[in-house]
């Protein structure tokens, strides 16, 4: 089974109300077995909501207890980012998902890239907090 972030298949759920749609991804999900998610909003987060970044590290760091997500008015969302996180891979198990493709640069799902915590466009190598979760479970992460 596939876990794909719904952003990708149109969905949306992007903090700004808007999604990345992927038409040659949305094709390949015709013929294949797959759960769309969006961690945030299964956090518990709105559509739309302020943009957020990961301080202090990344996803790694935020399951640690080491880093913090902050949206762009400095809330401090980690709890929501957590709570997405660990729904997704609540799902995962009980569907035996082994993949996912996930958005890169997010907060949540980017699985190498994320931004800097500055707001200020810049990214760093780094996991989001559910791809981190997802890969400490043994899942496959892709990213688009």
């Amino acid at each position: 089974m596939l876990m794909v972030s719904a952003c990708l298949a149109g969905i949306n759920c992007k903090y700004c109300g808007g999604n990345n749609y992927s038409p040659e991804l949305t094709e390949y999900l015709h013929s294949t077995p797959h759960i769309l998610v969006c961690p945030e909003i299964m956090g518990g987060l709105s559509t739309p909501r302020l943009p957020a970044e990961i301080s202090g590290g990344d996803g790694l760091n935020i399951i640690k207890g080491d880093a913090r997500v902050l949206d762009s008015q400095g809330t401090d969302v980690t709890s929501q980012f957590l709570n997405g996180a660990r729904a997704c891979a609540e799902l995962a198990r009980l569907n035996k998902v082994t993949r996912a493709i996930l958005k890169e640069k997010s907060p949540s799902c980017g699985g190498s890239i994320i931004y800097d915590g500055s707001f200020s466009g810049h990214t760093v190598a780094g996991l989001g907090v559910t791809a981190a979760l997802l890969k400490e479970y043994g899942i496959e992460i892709i990213t688009v």
